[in-house]
């Protein structure tokens, strides 16, 4: 048992969890009772307007109904405001963040003079302008180089610097954007394992220098998990397809089979039994194992896998489940 794994599962509160989600805190949760480890739950409810506690419900629910506990938490961004602040201070105290007054119309329009495709220009990089109501703070980032992510899902994965422009650590309102918040929490919940979906890897090699200018050391070990994709092997999408957990269980899937058709989608154990005990794919369960070619969600497996489940029932459990119906 490794007992030092410390993983994290950090949706936002956006009204449902999606099955894509639920298959992240699974795949965290699954990491973390291999290893005798610490499995922590954190909302990333910056966004003031989703943090609410219909809002936090929408996710706690599904996990519970799915029998994913967390060890740690629930702790709350919006609550570790002056942690993110304090982070963005160190940052411009050392030159590795400024100010800037750009709007984004005047952003757009030099872009549009010089025909500067990169996005923000490094315009204020030199200029010293000062804090003040609507000035935002911009990461300075490096000229040249690369940062490398050592992945344990898809390898090495490296990213020209020269391609990132100055991006924004602090909004104009003085709220601290998710990529300091990212790292400032995993760094102060030593956080050991970063396991999300391959939608988030453009975001990693940011987080990554801002964990190098803050002085964190070391980063955490990243996993980006292959992307659901639907029956056009298009990513899912809720404007086409059943995506929220509370759907599945409103249908009458059964949340024990539907863990198991989670835990399935980008891996499979090697003595390919797939319908079985999750004490047994706990035990079995291991990210290296994990495929990064996109995962199709089948509803028909799904089906099959919940029949199997229900077949398992005993008549008074049979008698139990079918008593919402």
């Amino acid at each position: 048992m490794d007992t030092d794994v410390r993983v994290r599962f950090a949706p936002a509160p956006t009204g449902y969890l999606h099955v894509g989600s639920a298959r992240s805190a699974l795949f965290n949760w699954l990491y973390a009772r291999h290893h005798g480890g610490v499995f922590v739950l954190r909302i990333e409810d910056t966004n003031a307007q989703l943090a609410t506690p219909e809002y936090y419900a929408a996710i706690t629910k599904p996990l519970e109904w799915l029998g994913i506990d967390w060890d740690e938490g629930p702790y709350y961004q919006s609550e570790r405001t002056d942690r993110y602040l304090a982070a963005i201070e160190q940052l411009m105290g050392s030159g590795a963040a400024y100010c800037c007054d750009c709007t984004r119309d005047a952003i757009d329009a030099r872009n549009a003079e010089t025909g500067f495709k990169g996005g923000y220009d490094g315009h204020c990089r030199s200029r010293e302008v000062r804090d003040a109501e609507g000035v935002s703070v911009r990461f300075r980032t490096p000229d040249d180089g690369e940062t490398v992510i050592d992945d344990i899902i898809r390898g090495r994965v490296s990213f020209d610097n020269a391609e990132f422009e100055d991006f924004v650590v602090r909004r104009g309102n003085g709220t601290p954007v998710f990529l300091v918040a990212n790292a400032v929490d995993d760094a102060e919940m030593a956080i050991t394992h970063v396991v999300r979906g391959e939608d988030l890897l453009n975001t990693t090699p940011k987080v990554a220098l801002l964990w190098a200018a803050l002085g964190y050391g070391p980063l955490p070990t990243y996993a980006h998990l292959p992307l659901l994709v639907g029956d056009d092997r298009k990513k899912l999408s809720k404007r086409k397809d059943s995506v929220a957990l509370a759907d599945f269980e409103a249908d009458g899937f059964l949340p024990q089979a539907m863990a198991n058709y989670l835990a399935l989608l980008g891996w499979g154990p090697p003595d390919e039994v797939e319908v079985r005990p999750m004490a047994e794919i706990v035990e079995l369960f291991d990210l290296a194992d994990v495929n990064k070619a996109p995962a199709f969600f089948d509803m028909k497996k799904l089906e099959y896998i919940n029949g199997e489940y229900i077949r398992a029932l005993s008549t008074n459990e049979l008698v139990e489940a079918l008593q919402p119906w």
